[in-house]
């Protein structure tokens, strides 16, 4: 059961996932100790995110060895918004490929360009990291940055 801490319910937590279509950023840990940060795409469902990236990935190797992470999604630009939290990553096959595919259309908008096709190309061994929040803490800087002007800058 996830706890839910900070500006938002539960129900504002998941608008903000489903309708945000910035990366999630996850802290893993490396079999010598020190910490590593990746960042990828994902999709919030029933509670759980979901990503997927090629079986060979140096962060399926340390998330097999040490499941427990820590994630951020949050807005990069002016007013500032998201959600930080810990869990537990599995790693599995399984709807792999369903997985990446929604995911191409989430964020390419569809599969059209040779991004999404090179992704979705039927050599590549995907595997999906699926990410059980224990933790979910939310911040919305709206209020306190009303008078800031938006950048262009990323």
């Amino acid at each position: 059961m996830t706890e839910f801490r900070g500006t938002w319910n539960e129900d504002d937590v998941e608008t903000f996932l489903q309708e945000t279509t910035v990366p999630i950023r996850l802290a893993t840990t490396r079999p010598d100790g020190s910490l590593w940060l990746v960042t990828l795409w994902y999709r919030y469902r029933d509670g759980v995110f979901e990503c997927a990236t090629q079986a060979d990935a140096d962060v399926v190797a340390f998330l097999q060895n040490d499941p427990s992470v820590a994630f951020d999604v949050s807005t990069n630009r002016v007013p500032y918004s998201g959600i930080r939290g810990n869990g537990t990553a599995t790693i599995s096959t399984d709807g792999a490929r369903d997985t990446l595919r929604d995911l191409v259309e989430r964020y390419l908008d569809g599969t059209d360009s040779s991004l999404a096709q090179w992704l979705l190309d039927d050599d590549r061994e995907e595997v999906r990291i699926r990410i059980e929040p224990s933790t979910i803490y939310s911040w919305d800087y709206g209020e306190r940055m009303r008078d800031v002007q938006p950048t262009d800058a990323d």
